[in-house]
């Protein structure tokens, strides 16, 4: 038992990692990035190249590839989403779903479809903790997403993580007390498209790196956002923990053929009984 459950608070770290750059977008844009996922895959293949082609080493290729991914995130937003912002959020959430064929595409074609083996950031025995048998590879990923989000958290307390929290609540009060919408938005992509990128550095060794591989793993970090709640910023976290817990322990005790189903039966009961998601709050508003 604790063994599964250790596992499962792994993979829901990523989970976790990769649902909050849906959240950020979500919440200062009403806009669901569909192509958050591909944008990780991408973003993966660049680290790929950096560590075999141009032969830099890990601690060089992973923040390389993270100003790569921040790039990345301007040039969607500039091409694509700027472009839409006068058109209803429909429509970018369509430009998304399309960005998901463009990315998918280019990542074909510059990279090759073939499935690829992504190095590990550590190559080591496993290490028993109280009985429970732990990669230090997985363990790292562990404490390297558990960094990131409590850094997250310090940030938002800065004025420029403050003023993301304030267009997120509110655009138009925002606008009046002087935040400039356009630049948070521009960070918000910038800091969801690196996140994006850092889940898929971290998925890539404990799978495997080819176009599809971000496929389930978006659709689960789409799940935990809303078990957790979209409109908030801790749901992510929790959501994608309990999803990792959960469909590990159905995939152990009931059937792995049950372990991915579970996630999406899971979220179906959440929006019919808590709509909000666990950590989320309903907003009333006054007419």
């Amino acid at each position: 038992m604790s063994q599964v459950i250790v596992s499962g608070i792994i993979t829901g770290s990523l989970y976790a990692l990769a649902a909050l750059g849906l959240v950020l977008i979500f919440k200062t844009s009403d806009v669901v990035n569909f192509a958050q996922g591909e944008m990780a895959m991408f973003c993966t293949f660049i680290a790929y190249t950096f560590m075999t082609f141009v032969g830099l080493p890990y601690y060089i290729a992973f923040p390389l590839t993270i100003i790569c991914a921040g790039i990345l995130g301007v040039i969607v937003y500039r091409l694509i989403i700027k472009p839409l912002s006068k058109s209803n959020v429909l429509s970018i959430m369509i430009a998304t779903l399309g960005l998901i064929m463009i990315l998918n595409g280019l990542a074909g074609n510059i990279f090759g479809f073939e499935t690829k083996s992504f190095p590990k950031l550590i190559n080591a025995k496993n290490i028993n903790i109280l009985g429970v048998s732990l990669e230090p590879n997985s363990l790292l990923i562990v404490l390297i997403t558990f960094a990131i989000m409590l850094s997250l958290f310090f940030y938002f307390k800065t004025m420029e993580g403050i003023a993301i929290r304030a267009v997120a609540q509110d655009v138009d009060a925002a606008k009046l007390m002087g935040i400039s919408v356009k630049r948070v938005t521009v960070t918000t992509w910038i800091i969801s498209s690196m996140l994006a990128a850092t889940a898929g550095m971290l998925i890539a060794p404990t799978t495997f790196l080819d176009i599809n591989m971000m496929s389930e793993v978006h659709l689960k970090s789409f799940c935990a956002a809303v078990l957790g709640g979209f409109n908030t910023f801790v749901g992510p976290a929790v959501g994608g923990v309990l999803i990792g817990i959960l469909e590990n322990l159905v995939g152990k005790y009931i059937s792995l053929a049950w372990k991915t189903v579970f996630a999406f039966i899971l979220i179906i009961v959440m929006l019919v009984v808590r709509p909000n998601g666990l950590c989320g709050k309903s907003y009333r508003r006054k007419v």
